[in-house]
Order: structure tokens, then sequence, then C-alpha cells
């Protein structure tokens, strides 16, 4: 089986489904989106699914139902792209061929690169929020510890939602806090960052935030091994190079990430890099040798933070040169590495943090002060981004 779209997008979630929505609205015919999945996921309410603030049913919807009208919907998987002869090859056998090409399959979950994790989170003490199956596990542990100690994980390397690792603590620590037995718990957080976030206005809040709770901040580190039936995990210390091990009670884990094998193994990668993203212009999104082929979300090699509201801002710039290399036109469009990071620091306070490749604050809400802990800042992301995410972005209209 054979067939031909003018334009092709690898990808049904977010991003792929934010560029459909905006060429369809430009007035593009010829689109079609590849994606396997029949059931669309909003991934930054399992957090507070994992918190036991949401219900795990409000963050998925039919594929069908958010599918842009128009678009060709390719129900498979893609297995390789060939860019010199502008083809990609499907799980099944068949090939599309296409005009313009815009990949973004997102990144996978290497549970198997920490020895034991891909074992611990099929025990009774360990959970992640990074897995739509797992997401209520982390809430059931959470609810019922009383005592004893708690370990919350971030990988090194880029993964999805960078503050994710740490929110889950924070609601957490809150929910313990409200029940009396706080004082009980050791809470550990592992990070492999020098500091608690890259922007140092909001990592001074966190560290706040964590001394609040009593939180065992370990910096510069990360979790190399887990044993599930000693309930161990060994924290490596990368700066000082040592490594100690901590029995834990619970254990919520963030996987390592990287981009689909497949991608990994394909051309259109940038060379040494064992992650395996789409090598492309950080300003323009277009790949960097096929002008053809255009990225965005988290499978691009743009040294942003992988965040939705990074292809919030990654998808308008994408169909923008999209359109313009159409049309032979020079690409003014240019994305300036904006994303923003909803941290939640308690069961009804938020921590925004927005950034660009600067590393530098960029508030987008006039008047309100962002750099410090709100409740408003809850509203925001409990029920204002979810309802932007499903009525609007998806739609290509914000």
């Amino acid at each position: 089986m054979s067939m031909h779209h003018r334009t092709v997008i690898i990808g049904g979630g977010n991003a792929g489904l934010s560029v459909a929505a905006r060429l369809r609205n430009a007035g593009q015919h010829d689109v079609a989106v590849i994606e396997p999945r029949t059931e669309h996921y909003y991934q930054p309410l399992w957090t507070l699914v994992g918190g036991g603030t949401a219900k795990r049913r409000e963050s998925v919807r039919p594929q069908a139902q958010v599918m842009p009208q128009g678009v060709a919907w390719i129900k498979d998987s893609v297995s390789e792209i060939d860019p010199d002869a502008r083809t990609v090859t499907l799980h099944s056998g068949g090939t599309v061929s296409y005009d313009y090409l815009v990949v973004s399959p997102g990144l996978q979950l290497d549970w198997d690169r920490v020895p034991g994790m891909a074992s611990a989170i099929a025990t009774p003490n360990a959970s992640s929020n990074y897995d739509y199956e797992l997401a209520p596990k982390t809430w059931k542990l959470i609810k019922g510890m009383r005592q004893g100690t708690a370990v919350f994980t971030m990988p090194s390397g880029p993964i999805k939602c960078a503050g994710a690792p740490q929110k889950i603590a924070y609601l957490a620590a809150d929910y313990w806090q409200q029940q009396g037995v706080l004082d009980a718990i050791r809470l550990v957080l592992v990070l492999p960052t020098p500091a608690m976030f890259g922007v140092e206005v909001f990592a001074e809040e966190l560290d706040m935030v964590a001394k609040r709770y009593g939180i065992e901040v370990h910096l510069s580190s990360e979790v190399t091994d887990i044993d599930p039936t000693a309930q161990t995990v060994t924290v490596t210390d990368n700066s000082a190079h040592s490594s100690e091990q901590i029995d834990y009670t619970m254990l919520h884990v963030v996987p390592p990430q990287s981009a689909p094998d497949w991608i990994k193994h394909s051309p259109v990668t940038k060379a040494d890099d064992p992650n395996g993203y789409v090598d492309i212009d950080p300003n323009t999104l277009q790949h960097v040798r096929w002008p053809e082929i255009f990225s965005l979300g988290d499978a691009g090699s743009s040294p942003n933070s992988k965040t939705g509201a990074a292809i919030r801002k990654q998808a308008p710039v994408v169909v923008e040169n999209l359109l313009a290399a159409m049309k032979h036109r020079p690409l003014e469009g240019r994305y300036e590495g904006y994303a923003s990071c909803p941290l939640t620091t308690s069961r009804n306070t938020m921590l925004l943090a927005e950034f660009d490749y600067s590393m530098q604050p960029t508030p987008s809400i006039p008047v309100i002060d962002t750099t410090h802990e709100r409740r408003d800042m809850w509203y925001l992301k409990r029920y204002g981004l979810p309802a932007m995410y499903w009525n609007l972005i998806l739609k290509g209209r914000a």
C-alpha cells in the first residue's frame, strides 16, 4: 500500500494536532496525520491525578474527537523516514510519500536505562506519574503512607515537563502535612541539576518550598540502581563521585527519556546525539539538511525545556515557515525558546515559571507576579490550562 499527501505529520499528540489544525485553518486541504493511538492524553494532568487533586478520566478523550476536521488520519505507526525519497514507511509495511513533512512523535520512556526501575513500578511500593495507568497508584501510595521514607527521583537529560518530578513531591508533602504525619516521613528528592531550577529566581523560591516541608534534596544526583525486593535505591552524587543506598517505603520514579528508537536510527537525527533528536534550526524549526522537513515538540533538537507551553509557541512558527517554504519565500517565523513550567507547590498554590533560550524570566501575564507561589495560578493549572488545551490549542486557536 502506498499513498501521497502534500503535508504529512508524524504524531497525533499536542504538537502534531496543533500544526494540523493550523494548516487546515490556513486553507491547506491535503494534510495527513500518522498516529496509531485511539485515545488522546492531556499528560500535564497526570501529576494532579497522582497528587489526588484530579481524576484520571479528565485527561483522556477519543483521538477521533480531537483530530481536526478534513485531516486524513493514518492509523498506523512509523518505522522509517527516507528523506531523500521523501517517503515514510509505516509499521504495517505501507509507504506514504510527501512534499512536506512535520516530525512530532514525542518521546519514549526508557524504563530499562535504570537497572531495576521497570521491575520496581510493578511492585506495590513504587509508581510514576509519567504513565496513565500508574498515576492513580501514586495517589494510593501517598494516601496510605503514615511513616517511613518516600523517595522522588528525576533522571539526567531532557524529559517531558522537567518540573513534574518536584511537583508530586510537594503535593505529597502538603497532604502529609495536612494529615499530621509529615514529621514521621523522611522525604527525599533526587535531582540531577546543580540547583532546584535552571532560572535563579525560581530556584530560590523552590528552595524555600523544599525547606518548608523539610525535604532532603540531593542535587547533582540521580538514582542509578533500584532493588525492588530490598526496597532500596542507589543515589549517585555526580559532583562528589560517591554513592549511597537509601531504603524506601514509597518510591516515585521518572524514567530517562529519548526520541523513539526508529527516529534514533533515522538520517534526520542530529549527529552524535544519544537521545536521537531531529536536527533542526532552533529558531525556524526547519531541518538543517532537508528544507522540506520541520520538527517541533519533544523530539526536536531545539534546546528548550520540553513542555506543552513550548509547543504552543512552536506550532505557529512551524506553520508560518512551512507555508513560506511552500511559496519559496524566506522563513520569517522565529521561535525564541519560550517554555513555561506550572510548578504546584501545595494543593492550592502554584508557581508559574516562564523563560526562554536566555534562561531569564519571560512573564506572559501582565500585572501578576508569577515568580512567587499564588493561589490563582493553581486554578489556572487545575482548570484553565486543561480547558485551553482541549478547546483552543488542539484546534489551532491558541
